[in-house]
């Protein structure tokens, strides 16, 4: 029997009235679909972390271990000028070794652009904390008001085709990756 994936669900967005939970939460009702996932929600709000960088901080301890216990990534990231959130690059920077050799994908929001660029500017972070990107990305251009509460989502056909490949990929990717951490850690890969 195959073992599950656990697949850490990322909000990139802590603002008051986010539309992420929204976003979120269509993420969460899709992948009830996939009967090999144990999905873990990540909500930066959830932990009280500190203000500044402080490693020490028993949140960040927190934060690091559920990190760690994954095996891929989604980060559902809003776009702001062009970019992504503050508050996803403080949760991306507050850790380093449990992103190391695992496999992350994208579901981004924003306006024309449906938070591709902020996509973009992630890859570049997420490289550095040696992390896979994968290519496959769900965006929402202009979704304001595409989205009930519970995650229902409005016309919602392109963006499951668009799902279904990104995980996909993200599965596969996960899949090599797994026994090769388990095999030798990414930590102890050195010249």
């Amino acid at each position: 029997m195959t073992e599950p994936t656990r697949l850490a669900i990322l909000y990139g967005s802590t603002r008051k009235g986010r539309l992420c939970d929204r976003v979120v939460n269509w993420v969460v009702r899709e992948l009830a679909n996939y009967p090999l996932i144990d999905l873990d929600i990540i909500d930066p709000l959830e932990f009280g972390l500190p203000v500044h960088h402080d490693k020490e901080h028993p949140a960040v301890a927190d934060l690091a271990e559920r990190l760690s216990e994954a095996d891929a990534f989604i980060v559902v990231t809003p776009e702001y000028n062009h970019s992504f959130t503050a508050a996803l690059k403080f949760v991306l920077d507050l850790v380093y070794e449990p992103w190391q050799g695992k496999p992350v994908a994208f579901v981004s929001y924003g306006g024309i652009s449906g938070g591709l660029r902020a996509v973009e500017q992630l890859r570049l972070v997420f490289a550095e904390l040696h992390a896979v990107t994968v290519r496959d990305t769900v965006s929402f251009a202009n979704p304001w008001g595409r989205f009930a509460e519970d995650g229902s989502l409005e016309n919602p056909i392109e963006a499951r085709q668009a799902l279904v490949q990104m995980m996909a990929r993200l599965n596969w990717w996960s899949a090599a990756l797994k026994p090769a951490r388990a095999t030798r850690p990414y930590r102890s890969v050195a010249a």
